[in-house]
């Protein structure tokens, strides 16, 4: 297995020779300055590889294996096939990829909003910060921040009594945290940050768009652009959705195994991937993670491997530490491992840690959320322990 690390481009807080200390090889990276929907430049593609990979005398190399992420434009998930314009600036753009011959490229199909959380720094006990998903700020966010059409019908009614008492304790700074955090586009997001009359007017524009027409838009979308990146050499990755349920009413499709099964039946091209991502699948309790991993072994190309701990009655969770939690992670890579051990050097599976907690010096730092230098160097490091455990030597 290959030990990816996340960098979000020149100005990111971690740099390169920062990411060669913790000893990862492979960078999983994006154009992240390329507005949504304009096709990728070979040129431009070229430029970060150029960056990534030009190694200063003295220092240990670094390859660009990873696309994360070609953002798919809104109007393919609204329209599917119909968006013939938009999948074929996305083609180009993959194209451009693999041009450069970068392997991989993964994607997601969440609408209108991307990864979700209410908090970015959540005190837990050891005094770190980790990333929070609170339920009942999520509902009184909805309810009474952006007063969303027909929202009440959504929440029981407990739910609704209690984010009211929710609500009413925020203060303004409060209430501009997460809606800042909800609706303006986290790191590696691949969705625009929207006011709030834009959030509202985006989720209109899904009204009548159930799970069964969203889940066909995306097959529509893999029959156009599956044919070429097999042609080209290129895996693509489809990563769960995060967290795996509906919000805001909105239909998700790649939250269980299910989801995936019918979307490998419809396009059974081995270039329809998945990126299996032990967190954001982790949250469902019904998600069997070594059950899913050995099923897909073989679709699994790119993996995040990160935990995270559901509270109460399972609705709200937090980033844990990367071997707690709610992940058997020994469990989950003895899968990979045996996998990984049946392909060629050049197609082994690419991992990384993800969403590390944020402590030590990094607490009086300017970081990225959700992707702390120490943080992440502590999983990477616990996951390479249990690779040599298994006599994995990770690469």
């Amino acid at each position: 297995m290959r030990q990816g690390w996340r960098w979000f481009g020149p100005q990111a807080p971690v740099t390169l020779d920062e990411v060669r200390q913790t000893g990862a090889t492979n960078i999983v990276s994006s154009l992240h300055q390329v507005p949504i929907g304009r096709a990728w430049t070979e040129a431009e593609v070229r430029e970060r590889q150029a960056l990534i990979e030009t190694t200063p005398p003295g220092r240990s190399s670094l390859t660009w294996s990873v696309v994360e992420s070609i953002p798919i434009p809104d109007a393919v998930k609204r329209n599917g096939g119909r968006a013939k314009a938009e999948i074929e600036s996305w083609i180009a753009s993959l194209e451009a990829v693999a041009t450069c011959g970068i392997p991989i490229v993964c994607y997601n199909f969440m609408p209108v909003v991307d990864w979700t959380r209410t908090e970015l720094d959540y005190i837990i006990d050891t005094g770190s910060t980790a990333m929070r998903f609170d339920h009942e700020k999520f509902a009184a966010f909805d309810l009474f921040v952006l007063q969303r059409a027909g929202a009440e019908q959504q929440y029981s009614e407990a739910d609704r009594l209690r984010a009211a008492e929710v609500f009413k304790a925020m203060g303004e700074d409060e209430i501009a945290d997460i809606t800042r955090n909800i609706t303006s586009a986290l790191p590696g997001s691949t969705t625009e940050p929207l006011t709030i009359p834009q959030f509202r007017e985006k989720l209109a524009a899904y009204e009548g768009i159930d799970a069964a027409k969203l889940r066909q838009h995306l097959i529509e979308f893999l029959q156009a652009v599956t044919p070429v990146a097999e042609a080209r050499g290129v895996k693509l990755t489809l990563h769960p959705d995060d967290p795996p349920r509906s919000l805001f009413g909105l239909p998700r499709i790649a939250s269980t195994a299910d989801d995936y099964a019918a979307l490998f039946e419809a396009v059974p091209s081995e270039a329809n991937g998945m990126c299996y991502c032990t967190g954001s699948l982790g949250v469902r309790a019904d998600n069997d993670l070594p059950a899913i991993a050995r099923r897909f072994a073989s679709r699994i190309h790119f993996a995040h491997l990160r935990a995270t701990k559901r509270e109460g009655d399972g609705r709200s969770f937090h980033e844990s530490a990367h071997l707690e939690g709610d992940v058997d992670m020994v469990a989950v890579l003895k899968e990979l491992v045996a996998e990984d051990s049946r392909r060629t050097a050049d197609q082994t599976i690419v991992f990384r840690s993800d969403h590390g907690h944020r402590m030590l010096d990094d607490l009086s730092k300017t970081v990225t959320p959700g992707y702390p230098a120490i943080g992440r160097l502590r999983g990477l490091a616990e996951l390479r322990g249990i690779l040599h455990a298994l006599g994995a030597r990770p690469n």
